[in-house]
C-alpha cells in the first residue's frame, strides 16, 4: 500500500472508481514530469455525481464536501494513470469552478475543500500550489464543482 493510500485510510477516505471521459478528451496527460488533469467533478463511490448550486440548494459546507469529493475523483485518475499516488511530488496548479448563485462570493472557500484534501496528504509545502477559484452559473450535468489541476510527478 502506498504512503498516500495509507494517509487516505487514516483519514477514513476512499477513492471512487476513476472517472471515464464523457467527451473527446483524455482525463490525464503526462508531459515531461507534469501530469495535467482534465476537469473532474464530485464523483462518489456509487458512481453518482454530487449535483447542486451553492448558495441555493447547497450550503458553503456542502460545497466544500463536493470539492473534497472532486479531489478524491482526481486522485483516482492519478492512481489509475500513474500506478501509485506516491509518484506525485507536488501540486503545481489548481483551477476550481463552483456552480453557484450570482451573489455567492465565497468560491475560494468552497475550493478549499479540494485544497485541504491535498494538504492533508502532501502537507503545506507540497500540497498547496497556485490556484484560481471562480463561481459560475452552469457546470456539466448540474454538478456542483469542477476542478482541473497540474501535478509534478516522479518518472
Amino acid at each position: 500500500m502506498s504512503e498516500i493510500d495509507k494517509k487516505l485510510e487514516q483519514l477514513g477516505l476512499s477513492l471512487p472508481p476513476a472517472p471515464k471521459p464523457v467527451g473527446l478528451y483524455k482525463p490525464m496527460m503526462i508531459v515531461g514530469n507534469l501530469a495535467y488533469l482534465s476537469g473532474h467533478g464530485p464523483l462518489q463511490s456509487d458512481g453518482k455525481i454530487m449535483l447542486g448550486r451553492v448558495g441555493d440548494d447547497m450550503t458553503l459546507e456542502q460545497g466544500q464536501i463536493a470539492a473534497r469529493q472532486t479531489g478524491l475523483a482526481m486522485l483516482a485518475t492519478l492512481r489509475a494513470g500513474l500506478g501509485s499516488l506516491d509518484r506525485v511530488v507536488r501540486v503545481v496548479k489548481v483551477l476550481g469552478l463552483v456552480r453557484c448563485t450570482d451573489d455567492f462570493g465565497q468560491s475560494p472557500a468552497v475550493i478549499n475543500g479540494f485544497s485541504q484534501l491535498l494538504v492533508d496528504l502532501w502537507g503545506n509545502d507540497l500540497g498547496i500550489g497556485v490556484r484560481s477559484a471562480l463561481g459560475t452559473n452552469a457546470l456539466p450535468g448540474g454538478m456542483a464543482v469542477e476542478v482541473e489541476a497540474i501535478f509534478e510527478i516522479k518518472s
